[in-house]
């Protein structure tokens, strides 16, 4: 089951105008959820990530917050999801092309759920990444529609045999193509700081958390490609990921090459705390 304007529907009968301004212009906002033993991860903080994408592109929520979580968690139900995710789109709605707001068109939510299960292999084994510039616009902090770098970024990972490509702006490493990304450094977390060149990614901030509990010093610094490539351990965060190890970047292999043990540690507190 789907939920589309305002009911719960099967796929088939979801039928999207060619007017919705998210179709032409990717003039929309989203969030992805977890879903961990039938309950959504970390809702209150894609929530409030949510409004605050809507308020910055001036759309209009169609519900408020808690009537958002309750579809969800009706979604879930109906679909019988145990481990999967939640996806969840809101369009400014359906008008003739033009780029200024339509004055009538309402928000348009969509929302379904997919099977997905955690990539056990890559959490424990790592993955391996190459460098790219970082062309994106200026307001990577929201969650827009409007992906289409992110794609060709992950799409050139693919074609070069890795699964992630790390973002740089003139030798700063901002995030992922669909990540973020942290180094550790004599036993020291480093992260590029939550301002408008990343995704204030929900994990990201799970991660720092945990990392203040288990005593691990933390640096909210942004850090080069060579500070990457001479870093002790590294790893991704994402909603889908988890707490990835970063193994090797560009053919140089990060540390002993090997998942590091203040990953582990945090990894195994991620579980812990979420996983029960």
């Amino acid at each position: 089951m789907y939920f589309y304007k305002n009911e719960f529907v099967h796929k088939n009968d979801i039928h999207i105008s060619p007017d919705d301004r998210g179709y032409y212009f990717g003039d929309g906002i989203y969030e992805v959820f977890r879903v961990y033993q039938g309950e959504l991860y970390e809702a209150s903080a894609h929530m409030q990530r949510l409004e605050r994408t809507a308020s910055e592109v001036r759309i209009q929520l169609p519900y408020t917050s808690d009537e958002i979580i309750v579809i969800l968690n009706k979604l879930i139900q109906q679909n019988e999801l145990i481990e999967g995710t939640v996806y969840l789109q809101i369009t400014r709605g359906e008008a003739p092309r033009a780029h200024p707001f339509p004055i009538q068109a309402k928000p348009i939510l969509l929302a379904y759920c997919s099977e997905v299960k955690r990539p056990l292999a890559t959490i424990q084994n790592g993955i391996k990444a190459i460098t790219e510039p970082d062309i994106r616009w200026l307001r990577c902090d929201l969650k827009t529609l409007n992906l289409l770098p992110n794609v060709l970024a992950k799409q050139a990972a693919l074609d070069a045999g890795v699964q992630e490509v790390v973002l740089h702006r003139d030798g700063t490493v901002t995030e992922c193509s669909a990540s973020n990304i942290m180094i550790i450094k004599d036993a020291i977390l480093y992260t590029h700081p939550a301002n408008h060149l990343i995704l204030h990614g929900i994990t990201r901030a799970v991660v720092l958390r945990l990392a203040h509990a288990l005593g691990i010093p933390v640096k909210d610094v942004a850090f080069t490609t060579e500070q990457l490539l001479q870093a002790d351990e590294a790893f991704i965060t994402g909603t889908t990921v988890e707490i990835t190890p970063l193994i090797q970047i560009d053919g140089q292999a990060i540390g002993s090459g090997t998942p590091g043990p203040l990953t582990a540690k945090l990894q195994t507190e991620f579980e812990r705390t979420f996983l029960k």
